[in-house]
């Protein structure tokens, strides 16, 4: 029974500094969860004004560009995935391996060949195990990433789409990141970055315009020229595109941290309660053992007193 107790008591001790761990990685993730929301809050904005001025510039305008013009028999297509340089996230990066599979079967089925970019040491280590081929990938800043690392990924992604095809180039760019929706809800998401899709991405329909009423869109003069202005706000356009999916990645996966472990600190509070009592039991078990041993060594000597008086 003393053996058994002891048992207890170490997985107690054990399974109490595992807690701590975890409560203490639960309250860390809390904190970085704020700074990434006012990250996310800040640059979403910019990220969408600048897609209307890319629109605005592509409508207005019949210049045909090649990061805003469909190809007539799109061949190739890249994809750039965002998951995470660390676990103990829950499904955090399978979650968006996952969509970035869905994806690829898609523009597979639809005759496209798939090159992968890849952001994160999980998405990394999931193509090298099953010998996946990765185009380029990036790690080390998934946690607390900066423009300087969007501008990064966003270079050979904006070259590859403006080199033709024959030379290794792409027809469309897509990306999957992790949306940050609430402190409780992620969602895995595609989005085509390149070439732009001006249905899509185009101005909203203000809710008080009356129905049936056409938009009228203004006209523009473009200075040097049109071309010349999508050569230079395309560029931005996929870099703040890209540093946005950034930080809502970073957000949504320091949310599924806090809710890993703060899930894993509520099971070792109840784990600790379990072997408790356990412990409790084989406690009592011990002493209720050491009481019959002295009742019974009692009677012993009583019986023998009692035969040699005789």
């Amino acid at each position: 029974m003393g053996a058994q107790l002891r048992v207890y008591k170490r997985r107690i001790r054990s399974v109490t500094a595992t807690k701590k761990i975890t409560k203490a990685m639960e309250m860390i993730a809390a904190s970085r969860i704020v700074k990434a929301q006012r990250q996310v809050a800040a640059s979403t904005p910019y990220a969408s004004e600048l897609t209307r001025a890319v629109t605005a510039v592509a409508t207005g305008s019949n210049t045909k560009h090649a990061l805003t013009t469909e190809a007539a028999n799109p061949v190739r297509a890249a994809v750039l995935l965002i998951t995470s340089d660390r676990g103990l996230a829950g499904g955090y990066s399978s979650n968006a391996i996952k969509a970035a599979d869905k994806l690829t079967e898609r523009l597979r089925s639809e005759g496209k060949e798939v090159t992968t970019y890849i952001i994160g040491r999980k998405g990394v280590a999931y193509y090298d195990f099953r010998e996946r081929p990765v185009t380029q990938s990036w790690t080390g800043f998934t946690d607390s990433p900066t423009y300087a690392d969007a501008k990064m990924v966003a270079a050979p992604l904006i070259e590859a789409v403006q080199q033709d095809t024959a030379e290794g180039g792409v027809d469309e760019l897509h990306i999957v990141f992790t949306e940050f929706v609430s402190m409780m809800t992620q969602q895995p998401v595609d989005d085509r970055l390149l070439p732009l899709s001006l249905a899509a991405d185009g101005q909203e329909a203000s809710d008080g315009a009356a129905a049936g009423k056409a938009e009228i869109l203004p006209l523009y003069d473009f200075e040097p020229s049109a071309e010349g202005v999508l050569d230079a706000l395309l560029p931005r356009y996929v870099e703040s595109r890209i540093y946005n999916a950034l930080l809502q990645s970073a957000a949504s996966k320091h949310a599924a941290t806090r809710r890993a472990m703060k899930s894993a600190t509520d099971n070792a509070g109840e784990l600790i309660k379990t072997l408790s009592r356990l412990a409790n039991a084989a406690r009592q078990a011990e002493i209720t053992q050491e009481i019959s041993e002295i009742v019974g060594g009692a009677s012993a000597m009583a019986d023998a007193t009692a035969g040699s008086d005789r």
